[in-house]
C-alpha cells in the first residue's frame, strides 16, 4: 500500500508543489514551525536524489565533468560579474533588488535542482553533477563578487558558510550513494514519491516570510514576484536555448540550475543588516523555483521522437 501511496505521489508530484506554496502562504504557524528544520529538509533531499542517481550515474564521463566546470564558471562567475557591470552603468549598484540578483547569480545551484528535473522525465545527474561542482568551487567563484561589493558582507563568513554547506552535501550525497550499491535496482517511482513529499515540506518553511508581507502590502510582495520571475525563467530559456544541440548531456538539469540558485546560503553569512531587506526576495524567490517543473514543462518536457512513427 506504501508503494502504491508514493507511485501516486509520483505521478502527481508537480502538484504537490503548487500545494506546498499555498500552504506555506495560508498557514503561516505551520511554515514557522517547518522553517528550523530546513537544513535537516535539504540533507534529506539531497541524500534521496544520490539514491536515486547512484554514483555512477553522477560521476559521469571525464568530458562532462569538464563541461559541469565550465558551466559553473559561466554561472557563478561570469553571470554576477556581468549584472555588476549593467547595474553600476544603470546606477542600480545601491539598491535592494541588485544586491539580491548579484548575490543569487553567485550562489549554487539549488538542492532540489536535480529533483526538479527528474519530475519533468529527464536526466537528473547533471544537475547533480553541476549542483556539486558549485558548491565545491563556491569559495573561489564567491570571491570576486565579494570583492567588487564589499556591502555584501564579511568573505570569511561567507567562505565558512560554503564550507559547511560543502560537508553536509558530502555527507548526504556520500549516504546515498552507499545505500544505492545496497539496493542497486530501487522502484524510482517510490523515491521520486518520497522527493515530492520532501519538496513539498521543504516549499512551506522556504515561504515562512511571504505570507505576512503579502497581507502588509500585496502591491510591493507583487513587484518582487515579477521580477524575480522574470530573473529565473529568464535564465532558464536563455541556458536552455543556447546550450540546446550543443553539449552531450541533457540540458535540462544545467538551466534549470541556471535560474535556481541557493541563495538562501547567505542567510547563514552575511550580517542581518544586510540579509533582512533580502528576505522577501528569498521567500518571493521560491514560487517561480517551485513551479519550475510545472510552468516551464513547456520548455522541458521530453518530445516524442518523430522517427518513432515509422
Amino acid at each position: 500500500m506504501i508503494a502504491t501511496a508514493l507511485a501516486g505521489i509520483a505521478r502527481h508530484g508537480r502538484l504537490a508543489l503548487v500545494a506546498g506554496l499555498l500552504a506555506g502562504l495560508t498557514l503561516p504557524d505551520l511554515a514557522a514551525l517547518i522553517r528550523p528544520w530546513l537544513p535537516h529538509l535539504v540533507a534529506l533531499l539531497l541524500f534521496l536524489t544520490a539514491f536515486r542517481i547512484g554514483l555512477r550515474q553522477a560521476a559521469g564521463s571525464l568530458a562532462e565533468a569538464r563541461s559541469s566546470l565550465v558551466l559553473v564558471a559561466v554561472f557563478q562567475l561570469a553571470m554576477p560579474m556581468a549584472a555588476l557591470v549593467i547595474f553600476w552603468s544603470l546606477g542600480l549598484m545601491a539598491t535592494t533588488f541588485a544586491i539580491a540578483v548579484m548575490l543569487m547569480l553567485t550562489a549554487p545551484g539549488v538542492s532540489g535542482g536535480a529533483a526538479f528535473t527528474a519530475l519533468l522525465g529527464r536526466d537528473p545527474a547533471p544537475a547533480l553533477r553541476v549542483q556539486i561542482a558549485g558548491m565545491t568551487v563556491f569559495p573561489l567563484t564567491v570571491m570576486p563578487i565579494l570583492w567588487a561589493t564589499p556591502a555584501l558582507g564579511n568573505i570569511a563568513d561567507v567562505l565558512a558558510a560554503s564550507g559547511r554547506l560543502l560537508v553536509v552535501i558530502t555527507i548526504a550525497s556520500g549516504l546515498g550513494f552507499a545505500l544505492r550499491r545496497l539496493i542497486p535496482a530501487p522502484d524510482l517511482r517510490q523515491v521520486d514519491g518520497l522527493n515530492a513529499m520532501a519538496l513539498f515540506v521543504i516549499v512551506i518553511g522556504l515561504m515562512a516570510a511571504v505570507g505576512p508581507a503579502l497581507r502588509a502590502d500585496p502591491v510591493l510582495v507583487l513587484q518582487w514576484l515579477l521580477g524575480v520571475c522574470a530573473v529565473n525563467f529568464g535564465l532558464q530559456i536563455a541556458c536552455f536555448m543556447i546550450l540546446r544541440g550543443r553539449v552531450a548531456m541533457d540540458p535540462t538539469g544545467p538551466s534549470i540550475i541556471a535560474g535556481n540558485r541557493n541563495v538562501a546560503l547567505f542567510l547563514l553569512a552575511l550580517p542581518a543588516a544586510t540579509t533582512d531587506p533580502l528576505l522577501i526576495f528569498i521567500g518571493v524567490y521560491q514560487v517561480p523555483m517551485f513551479l519550475t517543473p510545472i510552468a516551464m514543462r513547456w520548455l522541458y518536457a521530453p518530445r516524442p521522437d518523430p522517427k518513432a512513427a515509422f
